[in-house]
């Protein structure tokens, strides 16, 4: 299978919304599911930090994440987002048709917005 799923975080609703938007209204993700509230837990610049942040999940295809990823590198205010394709081993057959066929895979290219 092609299809799969991007994890992101932003440091808000709002950030992950307008990603999110972006990223489907260029079909580069059929469709974005937001998390709003995340507790993060990580090392940066030599500590341990904690930050409230939003998750969220693009399905899409193999073949546009180069695109997809530059996409949300544009767009973040993070020094070094998080942006991790995960691959879909098996999935309802009809739904993942679902999302190549929104990202343009199936029947030709679909116009972008």
């Amino acid at each position: 299978m092609s299809e799969i799923l991007v994890y992101m975080t932003a440091p808000d609703l709002e950030t992950a919304r307008r990603i999110g938007r972006t990223l489907v209204e260029r079909r580069l993700a059929a469709c974005v599911n937001i998390l709003p509230s995340i507790e993060s837990i990580y090392w940066w610049d030599g500590s341990v930090q904690f930050e409230v942040e939003t998750a969220f999940l693009a399905k899409t295809r193999a073949d546009l994440y180069d695109s997809l990823q530059a996409c949300v590198l544009g767009m973040h205010p993070y020094e070094v987002p998080c942006i991790v394709a995960l691959g879909i081993d098996r999935g309802h057959a009809p739904f993942l048709r679902w999302i190549d066929e929104q990202t343009g895979a199936a029947g030709g290219a679909h116009e972008m917005s």
